[in-house]
């Protein structure tokens, strides 16, 4: 029987670690416990278990706001979890979340939601839940602290089109900043920023570093760009990376395309006229696609929090 149903995968990482620290037998104890924990959280929030897989969850859920729900108490209570329990029990959750056609067969589903809603939550990373447009489409109002940040358009391996993919921020920091214009960093109560941060940006031997306060940057061809990447293929002013705290946001403004990929990953996001958070370190193609050896390359490296240096 066919049923369109929002799938979500629920993996936790490090679980490595805690063979080693624990032995064979408390691992196991441990990572059956959450992840029985995980269903038992998806069936408070309408969801149904397909089935476990060692260290993950395979869950259904009737629509995309019941799945949003149910991974953000899951994140955030098992960050409580975490403190609780001490160093040896440090795992992670990584989640992701698609919907569309499965068939269920056997106890099994299949359909293209759930090759999907596997590979977002490979991409994720820990402590991270990614979403397709059609589950967060879904949420007309996103509970209090959540937010979508979009990821752009994303290349999924085995998938002729790219899916537009959302991250979901589920950590209740500064919520009420986080989608203010990056103009102007907010400010704390006494005028401080509410977090610190810097960009380093590197093209050939050009190397600038870029404080939170003196965003936004832009990059292109342009004498006024203060980034300046002389290449005809770049636009006069072809992007803009933004402060909206605590992230940085890099903005597509050409005519053809920016293009991101992250360090350790094989994803490229494609922004087109869009947006993305960036985080951590990698390389922006200032064009569609990488696949051009002669496209100019941007590399990046972020530093956030309190001091924040490269």
């Amino acid at each position: 029987m066919t049923a369109r149903t929002t799938v979500m995968f629920a993996d936790l990482t490090g679980s490595t670690g805690v063979f080693e620290a624990l032995g064979n037998e408390a691992a196991t104890q441990t990572i059956t416990g959450l992840t029985n924990w995980i269903g038992q959280v998806c069936q408070q929030h309408h969801g149904r278990v397909v089935k476990t897989l060692g260290d993950g969850v395979l869950a259904l859920f009737p629509d995309g706001e019941n799945a949003i729900e149910a991974v953000v108490h899951m994140q955030r209570e098992h960050e409580k979890r975490k403190k609780a329990r001490g160093p040896a029990h440090l795992m992670d959750l990584q989640v992701g979340l698609d919907c569309g056609e499965i068939v269920e067969v056997d106890g099994d589903c299949y359909g293209d939601a759930v090759n999907v809603a596997s590979r977002m939550a490979d991409l994720s990373g820990g402590r991270q839940i990614w979403a397709t447009d059609s589950v967060t489409g879904q949420v007309e109002y996103p509970a209090p602290g959540v937010r979508f940040h979009a990821l752009g358009n994303v290349t999924i391996r085995g998938k002729a089109q790219q899916r537009k993919v959302f991250r979901v921020e589920w950590e209740d920091l500064a919520t009420d900043m986080m989608t203010l214009p990056g103009y102007a960093a907010p400010k704390a109560p006494g005028g401080g920023p509410l977090a610190q941060g810097l960009i380093e940006l590197t093209y050939l031997d050009q190397c600038q570093e870029f404080p939170a306060e003196n965003l936004p940057v832009h990059m292109g061809r342009a004498r006024e760009a203060e980034f300046v990447v002389n290449d005809r293929h770049v636009s006069r002013l072809h992007a803009r990376i933004e402060w909206r705290n605590p992230t940085f946001v890099l903005v597509d403004l050409s005519s053809f395309g920016t293009s991101v990929r992250f360090t350790g990953a094989q994803t490229v996001l494609t922004l087109r006229r869009d947006e993305c958070v960036l985080h951590d370190s990698g390389e922006i193609a200032l064009a569609p696609s990488f696949d051009d050896l002669m496209v100019p390359t941007v590399n990046f490296s972020l530093a956030v929090g309190p001091g924040a240096k490269r």
